[in-house]
């Protein structure tokens, strides 16, 4: 593919997109005195560049490691520990930091960030994970940046068995696949993926392009070696990717100790390795929406709010005639028009019956209703297929 091709691909096509920025790359190693400290030149010139790409990509998200890293050396650790307490109170004191570093180099850039930390019930629980993408996605159209880690002074099972429950290589996979991200970008401590172990085959050659993650690229990855301070490997990485892209997200690693390499890389420029969908990928989120979960509900909606949703807006409580069935927030309901047809299915915002309370309604009226809000929208485009 030209480099035009590529331009074109990743900046025009671009508009939601989650950037993962693993612990090597914002913490620097020193002595076994001294243990690590956090990078904050290489966080500003991250964030620098980050800022920059706003003026094209209106949405980003940051999925970032390092907690841990950042604070066991300030707790006097003189390495990452091991006992699982001990972890905890670090990734406390060092997901602190490592906040306050990014507050203090997206500020220079008049930026807001956002801390967000989730568990592994949060994305596994339906009403949790719709109620977490909501409140991403009201961020993301506030113009804030969302920062994400998991919430690991809570965690044990993610800290201790780390290979059978994931890092943050999966979580940024899993929060792609939460707001229909058109790219992953892993920020890694190596060039890409390689047709050889670099370190030690001096004939190993960066590979560009990847259009499908098969048997033989995933054996390109090895086992994963964990560094010092972190705990995701290309193996990891490679299994983001495909997961990433089994929602529909193309997915890019590249260098994050090069700083500028982001902007090449929207520049259309060949650095690191880019895992693209063919031109006619469908969302498989939407897939499974539209075509594979069974409706628990209907919703009965009139002309305007059809030709609403069909122009691509999410479904208002004012254009909504009748509610059918029972069912809970989180459940696939379907869309149907005066006509009775079915045009449309969904995630439903609201269950059943507070759906019912509210439909006819304006949307600044829900509060008022229900005595709460979960946001404007019955079904937020994000969560809705089109029935062709």
């Amino acid at each position: 593919m030209s480099k035009a091709a590529h331009s074109k691909l990743r900046s025009i096509e671009c508009k939601r997109l989650v950037i993962k920025i693993g612990s090597s790359i914002l913490t620097q190693s020193l002595d076994s005195s001294e243990g690590t400290c956090v990078q904050v030149e290489r966080i500003n010139a991250l964030c620098a560049q980050i800022a920059a790409l706003k003026a094209n990509i209106s949405e980003i998200v940051i999925v970032s490691s390092g907690a841990v890293a950042s604070g066991f050396s300030l707790l006097g650790f003189a390495q990452r520990p091991k006992d699982i307490i001990d972890k905890q109170a670090c990734a406390a004191v060092g997901q602190a930091r490592l906040l306050w570093q990014y507050e203090q180099a997206f500020s220079k850039h008049s930026l807001h960030i956002a801390q967000i930390l989730l568990t592994k019930d949060d994305l596994s629980n339906p009403k949790r994970y719709l109620y977490a993408s909501a409140a991403l996605r009201r961020l993301l159209e506030l113009g804030a940046i969302p920062i994400i880690n998991e919430n690991d002074p809570v965690l044990v099972d993610e800290l201790k068995y780390i290979e059978t429950f994931g890092d943050n290589d999966n979580l940024a996979a899993l929060v792609a696949g939460m707001i229909d991200a058109d790219l992953l970008l892993i920020l890694s401590d190596v060039d890409g993926l390689y047709s050889a172990n670099p370190a030690t085959n001096p004939n190993a050659k960066r590979i560009s392009e990847v259009r499908e993650i098969s048997e033989q690229i995933t054996s390109l990855a090895g086992q994963d070696t964990n560094s010092a301070v972190g705990t995701g490997g290309m193996a990891s990485k490679l299994k983001a990717a495909k997961k990433a892209m089994q929602t529909g997200c193309n997915v890019a690693i590249i260098k994050g100790a090069n700083a500028d390499n982001i902007a090449k890389f929207f520049k259309g420029e060949d650095v690191g390795t880019y895992f693209h969908l063919p031109a006619n990928a469908i969302k498989k989120r939407k897939f499974y929406i539209g075509y594979v979960a069974i409706p628990k509900g209907k919703l009965c909606i009139d002309s305007g709010a059809q030709a609403a949703i069909k122009g691509g807006k999410s479904l208002l409580p004012k254009g909504v005639l009748e509610v059918q069935g029972s069912f809970e927030a989180g459940d696939v309901v379907g869309i149907y028009n005066p006509q009775s047809q079915e045009i449309a299915r969904g995630k439903a915002r609201y269950n059943g019956y507070e759906c019912a309370q509210i439909i006819g309604r304006d949307s600044k009226d829900i509060a008022k209703i229900l005595g709460q809000s979960y946001g404007d929208c019955l079904i937020h485009c994000d969560d809705m297929a089109i029935l062709e």
